[in-house]
């Protein structure tokens, strides 16, 4: 039976292309963008997505193709880049791809009340729909995203059924397959009226899709870890560009750690500074043996060695907690502590703790590839074993705090092997319900010592009557800041009278000339 399904689909895909070469093609170069009809011909995937979603139906398909190859050359959607993008479009951030939802698909965020409707400014909106959903299919081919519809405090002047239709467009004909589910989360009542228009545009296959939420109920399908707070959410995250807000995690810059005369120049540097370069990347025991093997080959004091590890410590070693995964611990739990370009501590540590009775496979990704070297990125850990995983900006890279590491990890049988070859094989095979997964975020520790050293001057000679203005002043900012904010409410309850006001209005002139000429 699935031997007869796969001859089907290779018939059918065969036959849409030779179709779609005769029918459309032919005579009509410059129609479409010769790259998407080179990649009609090589990618089945790409075929079978639309295939699959017009039912099979070839001659459906084609005009499928036909209206989605023709909208991707009118609006060039494979040279959109980056800066192709007006800047202040992606500085608002209205539009980003961000977490995942329970069933791991990408989260695409689309905040409804940073849009205003405006002929001039729609098509760089479309654009930048466009941009996100074509960068995301070209990472993760054919895996589907969940729209997040976020039109909490939204106004009627947000109300823009064109660019609505534009994005059902998008999942429906531009790129079938890729969607989910939709998201519609605190919607206004009055667009319950737009909205029934928006499920005629669906179709009733798609209908279904639809998920109207409120913050009681959205955690049906995302968790809290990637909600923001105003959805009961406790996701940090906060939107900024540049750069750009992608977090698909990918393998970082060679994967299994330094090629080898960088490594050992590495560790010919560490061995020279005596530890210094490696204090937040080794364990308080290796610590300890580096000071001994110091002692022994200089004449330096016990008093003075310690004093300078512990304010090295203190300046910016952090205590590390620890996330508690049912295959492993990880250390730290949520942040990896990186130093800046003044304190010249560079490296961060992550520790892994397998607890389980197993062998525990487990590899690192990253947001921002090029930046790291993870040593090792792709290894296994032994049941009760701890493996350190060294983190080190790569050729002068800045960390920043928008970058992000996922730690993946599952647990491998008895009798399966851990070689590179093995480990590669593991990862292809195994379940995604099976697999671990725990994010970190990037932190930067400032140099402390100037700033400590101002604190502690004010502090000694700030007097009690500059503590008390100080606190005086705070006290008359909260109470302006509480005022501000129930006049920002009034205003808006206001509002709301006035639109309801003026729909019951029109509601009763429509009628009463209803009656007047019926």
């Amino acid at each position: 039976m699935a031997e007869y399904q796969a001859q089907n689909k290779a018939k059918l895909i065969a036959d849409v292309r030779r179709r779609f070469e005769a029918e459309y093609v032919t005579d009509k170069s410059d129609k479409y963008d010769p790259r998407d009809v080179e990649k009609l011909q090589q990618d089945d995937n790409w075929v079978e997505s639309y295939l699959c979603w017009r039912h099979n139906i070839v001659d459906e398909t084609l005009k499928m193709l036909d209206e989605s190859f023709q909208w991707r050359k009118e609006i060039s959607v494979n040279d959109l880049t980056e800066a192709s993008i007006p800047r202040w479009l992606l500085e608002i951030g209205g539009i980003y791809l961000h977490g995942y939802d329970k069933e791991g698909n990408k989260l695409f965020w689309i905040r409804v009340k940073y849009h205003i409707k405006d002929q001039k400014t729609i098509l760089d909106k479309k654009k930048l729909i466009a941009f996100w959903l074509e960068r995301y299919a070209k990472r993760e081919n054919g895996k589907p995203v969940t729209v997040m519809f976020d039109l909490s405090e939204t106004g009627i002047n947000s109300i823009d059924m064109d660019f609505v239709r534009f994005i059902i467009n998008c999942f429906k004909v531009y790129y079938p397959k890729y969607l989910s589910k939709m998201v519609i989360f605190d919607m206004p009542w009055i667009m319950n009226a737009a909205f029934k228009i928006v499920k005629s545009w669906l179709g009733p296959e798609a209908v279904s899709l639809l998920k109207f939420t409120t913050k009681n109920d959205v955690q049906e399908y995302v968790s809290v870890e990637y909600l923001p707070p105003h959805m009961g959410g406790t996701d940090p995250f906060k939107y900024s560009y540049p750069p750009l807000v992608d977090d698909d995690f990918q393998t970082p810059l060679c994967e299994n750690g330094p090629i080898a005369s960088e490594d050992e120049a590495s560790s010919k540097e560490d061995l020279e500074s005596d530890g210094k370069e490696s204090l937040e990347t080794v364990s308080n025991e290796e610590q300890a043996a580096l000071l001994k093997k110091s002692n022994v080959s200089e004449p330096i004091c016990k008093a003075e060695e310690s004093e300078k590890v512990d304010s090295k410590m203190k300046a910016f070693k952090k205590p590390l907690s620890v996330f508690k995964g049912p295959l492993l611990h990880i250390s730290p739990a949520e942040e990896l502590y990186f130093g800046s370009t003044e304190s010249g501590e560079k490296k961060a540590l992550i520790v892994l703790t397998n607890v389980t009775k197993n062998i525990v496979a487990f590899k690192v990704r990253t947001t921002a590839p090029e930046k790291y070297r993870v040593k090792p990125s792709n290894s296994s850990c032994d049941p009760g074993a701890s493996v350190d995983i060294v983190v080190s900006p790569h050729g002068g890279l800045t960390v920043s705090a928008q970058d992000r590491f996922l730690i993946m990890a599952a647990e491998m049988e008895q009798s399966s092997g851990t070689s590179q070859t093995e480990l590669t094989q593991f990862w292809k095979e195994v379940p995604r319900n099976k697999v671990m997964e725990h994010r970190l975020r990037c932190h930067i520790v400032e140099s402390s010592k100037p700033t400590t050293l101002t604190l502690k001057d004010h502090a000694f000679n700030m007097s009690d009557k500059t503590s008390e203005d100080l606190y005086l002043q705070l006290n008359r900012l909260l109470e302006s800041n509480r005022k501000l904010e129930d006049q920002v409410q009034r205003c808006v309850w206001f509002q709301q009278l006035l639109l309801s006001l003026t729909v019951l209005s029109l509601a009763f002139v429509i009628s009463f000339f209803y009656l007047l000429y019926s």
